[in-house]
């Protein structure tokens, strides 16, 4: 009776223990993707963790804005095309200028420009297309390479965080005097989270600023036709 008594002890431990280790895989299962991000943030170091994450959001609201911008900045060129030429030839210039004052864009701001110097000739009126043309570039332009640099700052960053562990790891296998995994664990971990949050920043803005870049090239190459366009307009109502 002792005996099975003592059985159904060890059993009942055994069951209670496996219990608990199913229980707390359960809790790591459901841990949710926030609570591991914070969770490896914190165990990343505050301070490189910290400069990075203000990286990304510098790097972020940089984006929005020029994303909100450049949606703003694009306008259907063919309309506007059409919607000048019909106001030149019903109302004259100021008919024309008219209509690009009520439209916004840099393609209506040039096409503004160089209905302004019509009464100059159409040599300077272009001249006042391409010059103005420079400086709605410079707009579209504005901040971009600051999110151009926080893209290789994050990394360098996240680099510099791994040296930074691996040398505290050397230090504590100097003062142990021994190279054991639970002596140098921490300083690689360190250095391995600041590495993969600095890509995976430089990644999430690498995106956006092809993006933006991309939306540039069409708005230049939009501004380009219509600035052509224009001219040819001026040089047939000369």
């Amino acid at each position: 009776m002792k005996k099975v008594s003592t059985i159904l002890t060890v059993a009942g431990l055994m069951f209670l223990s496996s219990a608990q280790n199913m229980y707390a895989q359960t809790e790591a299962v459901e841990k949710t993707f926030h609570q591991e991000l914070k969770l490896r943030f914190i165990e990343g170091g505050p301070f490189f963790m910290g400069i990075v994450l203000v990286t990304l959001i510098l790097g972020l609201a940089i984006a929005i804005e020029r994303i909100i911008y450049l949606n703003m900045a694009s306008t259907n060129t063919d309309k506007l095309v059409n919607n000048v030429e019909e106001a030149f030839s019903s109302g004259g210039v100021e008919a024309a200028k008219e209509v690009c004052r009520n439209t916004k864009g840099p393609v209506a701001s040039i096409f503004y420009q160089g209905l302004d110097r019509m009464d100059e000739g159409v040599e300077a009126a272009e001249k006042a297309v391409v010059a103005y043309g420079g400086v709605q570039m410079g707009l579209l332009e504005k901040n971009v390479s600051w999110l151009g640099l926080f893209i290789s700052l994050a990394p360098m960053l996240g680099f510099m965080g791994t040296v930074i562990g691996m040398i505290g790891a050397f230090d504590s296998i100097e003062a142990a005097g021994d190279i054991s995994p639970a002596v140098v664990a921490g300083g690689i971990k360190v250095a391995l989270l600041t590495t993969v949050f600095g890509l995976v920043v430089a990644i999430i803005l690498q995106i956006f600023y092809n993006y933006i870049i991309a939306k540039m090239d069409s708005i230049v190459n939009s501004m380009e036709d219509a600035s052509i366009k224009l001219v040819d307009l001026l040089i047939r109502n000369k």
